[in-house]
């Protein structure tokens, strides 16, 4: 069998030379809503079910100067694409698990910020999930990881630091956290504030308490609106790690805790509380850099703003109380796919197989609020 790894497809995508030509033969709506950038669409999901040869004529006048990657949901009907590619004399390989296996890609890099330490983020493209690792003088602490540890720990490796806690800046909607896994397997506290923490063991977070890590003094903001226990990180002052509160180009969506039925409050209540969430943010410095929790489309970490920035770009800032509420309250964009299970396994409601976790997870992550 012909095939690629998605790390391997990633590191060349990456590369400005000899790029692939990225194949998506899925339906065109499912290719819409999410895929690989740079990718084509030929939906022929169907004909390559029903048998190869309806396939080959849609299929026969791709350029043949170049290596195809045949992408589906899982790696199945795509490998039936390959061999109708070969058959043609196309050089063809399949993307090993499909979607499923581009949703595992990380990357990390390490964020531009004047500390006593190093800021590391790491992106997963294939969900535009962001995370963070901080370590200082030795010690690290990881923020918002997805679950898929090795991650985390080859990072706590490669710079020889011992972890000293993780922490969730809310229960997320799209991915399931890894942060409470990660926290027991060595041993040290996971973070997360008792208003999302609804069923779940956590160490509590409260507004304007101070955590040291290393040299590092991190404070804690409560900023609820996009959920009940949202909180932002000030990490000395110089980087507010602000969860899916506040986005470059946008705010956190203020409806999805309501609909999966874990919070007893009404959008336009969670539109005004996150309003007032955002102007405490608005008291820090120009300069302060602002790490969210996502970025829409493929992030190739850093993905850094300002919120100097940020307050001028982000279309949100200029509108008065009354506009905002207005406009989070009837502005409902796609829900991110199973966003209510995913919801309540990360507030400790709900148990989701191993097995389960990746399929679970499929499709673009939809929490900002445009």
């Amino acid at each position: 069998m012909q095939e690629i790894s998605p790390d391997e497809l990633s590191e060349q995508l990456q590369n400005s030379d000899g790029d692939p030509l990225v194949l998506d033969i899925r339906h065109k709506e499912d290719f819409e809503e999410w895929h690989i950038p740079g990718s084509i669409n030929i939906d022929v999901y169907d004909e390559l079910t029903e048998g190869s040869e309806q396939a080959k004529e849609a299929l026969s006048g791709l350029p043949d100067n170049e290596q195809i990657v045949t992408v589906c949901a899982a790696g199945v009907v795509s490998e039936t694409a390959t061999e109708v590619l070969r058959e043609l004399g196309y050089d063809a390989v399949t993307l090993t698990d499909g979607m499923n296996g581009w949703s595992r890609v990380h990357r990390h890099a390490e964020v531009p910020a004047d500390l006593n330490g190093t800021l590391i983020q790491v992106a997963r493209p294939g969900k535009g999930c962001l995370s963070h690792v901080l370590i200082s003088e030795g010690e690290a602490a990881v923020f918002d990881p997805s679950h898929y540890l090795d991650e985390y720990e080859a990072i706590l490796d490669e710079y020889s630091a011992e972890l000293i806690g993780v922490f969730d800046t809310h229960a997320h909607a799209d991915h399931v956290s890894g942060a409470a896994e990660l926290a027991d397997r060595h041993g040290v506290p996971y973070f997360l504030h008792p208003k999302d923490a609804l069923a779940i063991d956590a160490t509590p977070l409260e507004d304007e308490q101070t955590v040291t890590v290393g040299s590092l003094d991190i404070e804690v903001i409560h900023t609820p609106g996009h959920s009940e226990g949202s909180v932002s990180f000030d990490v000395a002052g110089a980087a507010l790690l602000t969860g899916d509160t506040l986005f470059h180009d946008s705010v956190g969506r203020v409806e999805l805790g309501v609909e999966a039925g874990i919070e007893d409050a009404d959008v336009e209540r969670n539109a005004a509380t996150l309003y007032e969430s955002l102007q405490r943010l608005l008291d820090r410095p120009d300069d302060t850099v602002v790490l969210p929790a996502h970025d829409p489309g493929s992030p190739e970490p850093p993905v850094t703003a300002t919120l100097g920035e940020i307050t001028a770009q982000n279309d949100d800032f200029s509108r008065d109380r009354e506009d905002f509420i207005a406009e989070l309250a009837s502005d409902i964009p796609d829900h991110p796919p199973n966003f209510e299970r995913i919801k309540r396994t990360n507030v400790g409601q709900e148990s989701v197989p191993a097995d389960e976790l990746a399929e679970l997870e499929l499709g673009p992550n939809n929490c900002a609020a445009e």
